[in-house]
C-alpha cells in the first residue's frame, strides 16, 4: 500500500437503520485503534515459566476518534441525537486502498469548540458494540 492522504479516510453513518451509510463530517484528524484483550492461562508447569496465553479469547474493540467539521447541519444534528439518546447505531470507516471497518458503534464523547474568527469544530469518539468486520479493497 502506498502513502494515502489522512482526508481520504470518510467515516459514514446509518442513521436509519437501513443500510444506506452517509458521509457525516469533514473530519481533519482520525484516529483508529483496534485491540485485543489477551487471557493469561499460565500455570505451575508451563515450560521455562514463560506466560502462556489462550488463542481465540479476550475482550476485543475498536475504537474511533475524530475532529473538523460536520458536513452539514443535519449530520451534526444526527451525531448529536445519537449522543444524547446512548443509540448504537452501524458505522462505516472507509480507508481507501485498504479496506472498510464496519459495525455497531456508540458515540462516546462530543465536543465543540470554535474561535470568535472561525468556524466551529467538533471531536468525538466512537467505541464498537459488537462485531466489527474488515472488507479489503
Amino acid at each position: 500500500m502506498s502513502a494515502q492522504r489522512g482526508r481520504d479516510l470518510l467515516l459514514k453513518l446509518d442513521g436509519d437503520g437501513l443500510g444506506s451509510f452517509v458521509a457525516v463530517a469533514g473530519l481533519r484528524a482520525r484516529r483508529i485503534a483496534l485491540n485485543a484483550g489477551a487471557v493469561d492461562i499460565t500455570a505451575a508447569d508451563s515450560a521455562g515459566r514463560w506466560r502462556e496465553l489462550l488463542a481465540g479469547a479476550g475482550t476485543r474493540t475498536a475504537s474511533l476518534s475524530g475532529s473538523g467539521l460536520f458536513r452539514d447541519a443535519a449530520s451534526d444534528a444526527a451525531v448529536r441525537a445519537l449522543f444524547f439518546d446512548g443509540a448504537i447505531r452501524a458505522w462505516q470507516v472507509v480507508i481507501p486502498e485498504f479496506g472498510t471497518l464496519e459495525g455497531p458503534f456508540q458515540v462516546t464523547a462530543l465536543e465543540y469548540a470554535g474561535r470568535h474568527d472561525g468556524e466551529v469544530t467538533y471531536e468525538m469518539a466512537l467505541e464498537s458494540a459488537g462485531e466489527v468486520t474488515f472488507t479489503a479493497a
